[in-house]
């Protein structure tokens, strides 16, 4: 058995591709590291508690003796690194909660990797940095999308500390030789987001009757990535990425914020049978300081030397996201209600 790191594990990306890798990869034992902050529910697993190839972990990546225990203990094959705090807002009310769990918890997850690498001399390790597409900063409307020759500019305290995180990953390979590889992914949907992201926090809201905030005019352009899709390329990168290198990943769905608000609330009329269009819940409220204008993702690169593309179209993946959350209430509500995290300091307190 292959025992690889995924830190994050517990939150919305790191969840979803738990889920992927445990089906794809039968070989590989998961060790899931997991601080466990408002976004991190380890209920997302509950199917392999007692699963010998998942291991779950509480613990936070800017403790370097629990790392290099792990390390010891495990002799770690690879490293998928997803743990972040990515909500761009708090990242302006509190930054520096930001520069501690992403630039030097990062760090101190790359130098525990360096370590090991090493002591023990091996040469089956591969380590990936899971990074956003938000370092570039923002394109104007005709400007062309994003490769991995674009110069950072992050704009807010979130982009700035992904993009410091993306520096010390490279110099990490440049300058030790550590096998890094980075992606930079857009905009993510799907399955087990925290409700504060807009997606989410959209269907919700119209469940509840609530309003709809919108910033500005909602002009605002994202690329959108369905996680499914997301999971796939990013195991496709582990497997084949040449270290050193930076991978974009894009779903190729460009949206005006607004575009995305009012497809929403067409499909969820459409799905509970709503009388009264939920487009009347749509408010604009002050646009949020330092508000990129577009991101856009090219993705040639990945395309041609990985051989990925993303699979589904953005109106089929947000009717799946909005059946999931339908289908999924006692989770919400959970979220919601702060009802999991009573389990959570049950069990690790």
């Amino acid at each position: 058995m292959k025992n690889i790191l995924i830190t994050g594990g517990s939150g919305f990306i790191g969840t979803n591709f738990i889920k992927y890798a445990y089906d794809r990869y039968k070989d590989w034992h998961i060790v899931n590291l997991d601080v466990l902050t408002y976004a991190g529910n380890p209920m997302n697993h509950m199917e392999l508690a007692k699963d010998p190839r998942y291991t779950f972990i509480h613990g936070d990546i800017c403790d370097s003796s629990l790392l290099k225990q792990l390390f010891d203990k495990f002799k770690f094959n690879g490293v998928l690194h997803f743990a972040a705090e990515s909500h761009v807002d708090r990242s302006i009310s509190d930054p520096e909660i930001f520069l501690k769990t992403n630039v030097m918890g990062s760090f101190k997850l790359l130098q525990a990797g360096l370590d090991y690498v090493e002591d023990s001399g091996t040469s089956d390790f591969k380590f990936l940095h899971v990074s956003t597409d938000e370092v570039y900063g923002s394109l104007g409307a005709g400007d062309a999308a994003f490769t991995e020759k674009t110069g950072y500019d992050p704009s807010s305290p979130y982009s700035a500390s992904k993009a410091s995180s993306d520096h010390f990953a490279k110099a990490f390979f440049t300058t030790f030789g550590l096998p890094v590889v980075v992606t930079n992914c857009s905009n993510n949907y799907g399955p087990y987001q925290f409700p504060e992201k807009l997606i989410p926090l959209v269907i919700l809201n119209i469940l509840n009757k609530k309003p709809l905030p919108v910033y500005g005019k909602g002009e605002n352009v994202r690329d959108w990535l369905y996680v499914a899709d997301h999971c796939d390329a990013l195991a496709e990168v582990f497997e084949k990425g040449v270290s050193g290198e930076t991978y974009n990943i894009g779903g190729g769905e460009e949206k005006k914020n607004i575009e995305v608000v009012q497809k929403i609330c067409d499909l969820v009329d459409e799905k509970t049978g709503a009388v009264k269009s939920s487009r009347d819940l749509i408010t604009f409220v002050k646009d949020r300081p330092g508000h990129d204008l577009r991101y856009a993702i090219n993705c040639d690169k990945i395309d041609h030397e990985i051989g990925f593309t993303a699979k589904h179209s953005f109106e089929q993946a947000l009717s799946q996201t909005i059946d999931w959350y339908l289908g999924h209430m006692d989770w919400v509500r959970a979220v919601q209600t702060g009802e999991y995290k009573k389990w959570i300091n049950k069990q690790y307190s």
